[in-house]
């Protein structure tokens, strides 16, 4: 089956223009075109477009979602993923609005308002005892003001860098390469780099240029990706931290 630039564009929510300009760019290929020079699309065309709507709901400008897709092109993969992203936001969002309304009936009856339920998803600062206990208050008042000072776009743009590294370090466990392979390797390149744009970490830009032991930090971050759960998770279980760990210690070994 397949639809017009037109009906697409009406069940999307969006204008064929918008159509006609991601396949100039190269980001949504009309499965055919017509004699007329009509664009159809088919079902695979409007899973991609479903992601790059997804995508761009994030915030990502074209040339980053264009990079998204390309390193992840299995989409029933991507999509399970980011279901699983928006049902942690909406759980997340469920609990923020329930405190909302709490405050709000409270306000309006004149009655307590309880601390412990007011800010219920509001978790950004869950980390901070344990941030300033291993690198110091300096370090978490750092990476704070970064995180506070960028805009709702850029936090949900680095939050999926943050996933898209880990989802590509988890298939890439899952694959049985070696941890010293060249794809490992850029994967712990990448991650290096990943880590070099937060302020207030060993690995920052800022203690790179002050002489801050960023080997010993890369590699015992990935001691603790393996010994805590929670980090963990994030590779596929401790298996897949293992392989994060192995490649980031023979990376740090040649380069850092």
């Amino acid at each position: 089956m397949e639809w017009s630039v037109q009906q697409i564009a009406r069940s999307a929510g969006t204008t064929s223009r918008t159509l006609r300009h991601y396949d100039d760019v190269g980001l949504l290929k009309p499965s055919r075109t017509g004699a007329n020079g009509y664009r159809f699309y088919d079902q695979a065309s409007l899973v991609r477009l479903q992601r790059i709507l997804l995508l761009r709901d994030l915030g990502l400008g074209l040339p980053a979602i264009a990079e998204v897709l390309a390193h992840e092109p299995d989409a029933e993969q991507a999509l399970g993923r980011h279901l699983d992203w928006l049902r942690q936001e909406q759980d997340r969002l469920a609990r923020q609005i329930a405190s909302v309304r709490q405050t709000i009936e409270a306000l309006k009856v004149g009655g307590e308002i309880m601390a412990e339920k007011m800010f219920d998803g509001f978790d950004h600062t869950q980390y901070r005892d344990e941030v300033e206990q291993r690198w110091g208050k300096e370090a978490y008042a750092d990476s704070d003001a970064w995180w506070r000072g960028m805009d709702p776009a850029g936090k949900e743009a680095w939050k999926l860098r943050s996933r898209q590294l880990g989802s590509d370090w988890t298939a890439a466990a899952e694959s049985g390469i070696a941890a010293d392979s060249a794809e490992a390797q850029e994967l712990a390149r990448r991650h290096v780099e990943w880590l070099t744009g937060i302020p207030g970490t060993p690995a920052s830009a800022s203690a790179t240029g002050s002489g801050g032991d960023v080997k010993g930090y890369v590699t015992g971050l990935g001691e603790m990706y393996v010994a805590d759960p929670r980090f963990a998770a994030n590779y596929g279980g401790e298996a897949g931290a293992a392989f994060v760990r192995d490649a980031l210690r023979v990376y740090a070994a040649k380069h850092l």
